[in-house]
C-alpha cells in the first residue's frame, strides 16, 4: 500500500483533531521534502548569472526560512518518537514512508550548503566551522539510511517489483547529495589535510551512492515497460529519477573543480589533474543522460495531467531534482563559459519557481487543513 493512497482515506481536519498533540503523532519525515525543495531553489538563485537586483536577497531570505522549517520538522519528528515511540518504530516496516528517511540528510544538505553561499558573507568564517561539523553528521545519517532502509526491504517490508517506484532512490541517494556538498566545503578549509579528508570522503560518498541508484534506475525502466506508470498519486516520482542524474554530475564538476590544489597541496598533484578531467567529462555525460530522463518526466506528467493529479507531499518530488539539474546545468555553464547552458539553467531555475510556488502554496493550504497531518503506519492499525 502506497502512502498517499492511506493519506488520501485516511484524512481528518486539522480542526476535528481529538488533541492538538495529534498533529505530531500523525507527523512522517515526508515533510523534510519541503525542506529539500526550498533549499535547492533557494541555492539555485544564488547561482544565477548576472546580478539582478534583489535575487540574492530573496535566495538569503529562502535560505533563512528553509532553517526554520528544518527545525521545526526535526522538533515535530523528535516528539513522536519521544511520545509515540511504538507507533513510530512502524516505519521501519512500512514500503514507502521508510524510504523518506533519505529526506532528513538531503534537506540538511542544501542548509549546509548555504551557510557556505550565504552565512559566511553575513556572519563571517566562523561559519565554515559551523557548516564543517553539520556536514560530517549529513555523513553519518546519510550512510546510515543509506544501508539501513535497503537493509529493511530485504528483511522486513513486502516488495514488488509492479509496485515499485523511483522512491526507492530517496535513501541511497542522500550520501551523493553530501558528496556534492563535499565538494563544496572542501575548498573553503583552511587545512589542507582537513581539505584531503573532505574530498577523499566525498568521492567515497559519491561512489556509495551512484553505483546503486543507476541500478534502481535500470530496475524502474523494466518495470515501466511491463507494468506501464505507477498510479497518479506516484505521479511526481518520474521526476526523482533526475535526482541522482543531476546530483551526480553537480558531484564530480564540484569535486573536480579544486582537485588540482588540494591532491597537490597532499602530494598527489597528477591525481589532482586527472580528477580534475574526469569530474568535467563525467558531469557533461551524465548532464546528458539527464536531459533524457528530464524529457521523459515532462513526457509522463503531461500524460498524468490529462486525467488529474491529487495533491500529496509527493509533490515536492517536482522540485529538488529539477534544482539539481539546473545547478548542475548553471555549473557547467561557468566551467565551459558557454551561454547555452546559462540560458538553459536559467530556464530551468525559473521553472523551478513555478513549481516551488504551486507545490508551497498547496501545501499550505493543506496543512492548515489538516489533510497532510497523516501517518499511513497509524492507519494500517484501524485496518
Amino acid at each position: 500500500m502506497n502512502c498517499t493512497t492511506t493519506a488520501k482515506t485516511s484524512f481528518r481536519p486539522l480542526s476535528q483533531l481529538q488533541h492538538p498533540r495529534e498533529m505530531i503523532r500523525q507527523f512522517t519525515p515526508n515533510w523534510f521534502a519541503v525542506t529539500m525543495g526550498t533549499g535547492v531553489l533557494a541555492l539555485a538563485l544564488a547561482q544565477l548569472p548576472g546580478k539582478i537586483p534583489g535575487v540574492q536577497a530573496v535566495a538569503q531570505a529562502l535560505w533563512l526560512f528553509n532553517i526554520g522549517l528544518f527545525v521545526l520538522f526535526s522538533v515535530l519528528y523528535g516528539a513522536r518518537w519521544v511520545l509515540y515511540y511504538h507507533e513510530a518504530r512502524r516505519i521501519f516496516g512500512h514500503s514507502t514512508v521508510s524510504m523518506f528517511f533519505g529526506t532528513i540528510p538531503m534537506g540538511l544538505a542544501t542548509i549546509i550548503n548555504g551557510f557556505l553561499l550565504f552565512g559566511v558573507a553575513r556572519w563571517g568564517t566562523e561559519m565554515v566551522h559551523v557548516a564543517y561539523l553539520l556536514w560530517w553528521l549529513d555523513v553519518a545519517m546519510s550512510l546510515a539510511f543509506g544501508v539501513m532502509i535497503p537493509y529493511m526491504m530485504f528483511t522486513r517490508q513486502a516488495h514488488s517489483i509492479d509496485q515499485m517506484t523511483a522512491v526507492w532512490l530517496l535513501p541511497v541517494v542522500a550520501a551523493e547529495v553530501a558528496a556534492a556538498s563535499g565538494g563544496l566545503l572542501a575548498p573553503h578549509l583552511v587545512d589542507p589535510v582537513m581539505q584531503f579528508h573532505v574530498l577523499i570522503t566525498s568521492y567515497v560518498l559519491w561512489a556509495f551512492s551512484v553505483p546503486v541508484a543507476f541500478s534502481i534506475l535500470t530496475i524502474l525502466m523494466l518495470r515501466m515497460a511491463l507494468h506501464k506508470l505507477p498510479h497518479e498519486n506516484m505521479a511526481a516520482s518520474s521526476w526523482l529519477a533526475l535526482g541522482p542524474i543531476g546530483t551526480g554530475a553537480l558531484g564530480m564538476l564540484l569535486l573536480g573543480a579544486d582537485s588540482p590544489s588540494i591532491f597537490a597541496a597532499n602530494g598527489f598533484a597528477r591525481i589532482g589533474e586527472i580528477a580534475e578531467g574526469l569530474g568535467l567529462i563525467s558531469g557533461i555525460a551524465l548532464w546528458g543522460f539527464g536531459l533524457w530522463w528530464m524529457l521523459m518526466a515532462v513526457l509522463i506528467t503531461t500524460r498524468y495531467l490529462r486525467e488529474g493529479i491529487p495533491f500529496n507531499l509527493g509533490w515536492w518530488g517536482f522540485t529538488f531534482p529539477l534544482g539539481v539539474y539546473a545547478l548542475a546545468t548553471l555549473r557547467l555553464g561557468h566551467v565551459l563559459q558557454l551561454s547555452f547552458f546559462d540560458v538553459v539553467g536559467s530556464l530551468l531555475v525559473l521553472m523551478l519557481i513555478l513549481m516551488w510556488c504551486i507545490v508551497g502554496s498547496r501545501t499550505l493550504k493543506g496543512a492548515w487543513r489538516g489533510e497532510l497531518f497523516v501517518s499511513p503506519c497509524i492507519a494500517e492499525l484501524k485496518k
